[in-house]
């Protein structure tokens, strides 16, 4: 499986491909290096992210195959759908995806296998806290990411506007 490792401010992480699409994303360096034309874009559009170039809308056109259920695909593709810099509730996720359980929508956030490119750090508790993060330092790294987007999104003019 192809593999790409870079450096970012949070630590290593390692993207893999399989079949033309990015399916993990897992914190620290892999073992395997061999770059293909979409990992090296997919590393390019991490590091337009974290310079602040981009606040995580040159995501949007990777491919993303996350390997998982039915119900945690729909829901990381309903975590793809929340605005970089904006947050949705565990129980707004759960409604859009026609769910009861906030709590399953913790399970299949702290299941994601591409984290960043597949938001999860953008789902928080009802009542405004954080609530959990399984990668890297956890709800650091979660506050982390959320900041970065907000500083990436406050340093642009509004669309439609001019200056």
């Amino acid at each position: 499986m192809p593999q790409l490792s870079l450096l970012t401010p949070l630590g290593d992480v390692t993207l893999s491909e399989e079949d033309g699409a990015i399916v993990a994303l897992d914190w620290g360096r892999g073992r395997d290096r061999e770059e293909t034309p979409l990992l090296r874009r997919a590393a390019a559009a991490l590091q337009d992210y974290f310079d602040g170039a981009d606040a995580g809308e040159g995501f949007d056109g990777l491919p993303l195959a996350p390997h998982g259920t039915p119900f945690r695909r729909r829901v990381w593709e309903a975590l793809r759908r929340i605005p970089p810099g904006e947050t949705r509730s565990y129980l707004d996720v759960a409604r859009g995806v026609g769910c009861a359980s906030a709590r399953a929508i913790g399970g299949a956030n702290g299941a994601n296998p591409i984290p960043i490119l597949i938001p999860c750090h953008r789902v928080v508790a009802a009542d405004g806290s954080l609530g959990g993060y399984s990668g890297a330092e956890g709800q650091a790294t979660k506050r982390y990411l959320l900041d970065l987007e907000r500083r990436a999104l406050r340093g642009r003019p509004l669309k439609g506007h001019l200056l």
